[in-house]
């Protein structure tokens, strides 16, 4: 396993990906990608884009039945 070098990037800090690892993620620059902590460390996996289309359906439902699930919380 390569070593990657943690680089500081403004006030944060990040870490270069190699295309490599890009490619096996499926992923490209700019997409975000998830990230889960594990009892191993951490791990990243490729973008769910069914996951970002419920969710913006979740949203729209959400948006037009505020007042009712506002009630069902109480």
């Amino acid at each position: 396993m390569n070593a990657l070098k943690i680089q500081k990037i403004g006030n944060s800090a990040g870490v270069i990906l190699p295309k490599e690892l890009l490619a096996h993620l499926h992923a490209e620059v700019g997409q975000s990608v998830a990230v889960t902590k594990t009892a191993n460390g951490i791990e990243l996996r490729a973008p769910d884009d069914d996951f970002e289309e419920q969710m913006q359906v979740a949203r729209e439902v959400m948006a037009r039945r505020r007042r009712a699930l506002r009630e069902l919380a109480k």
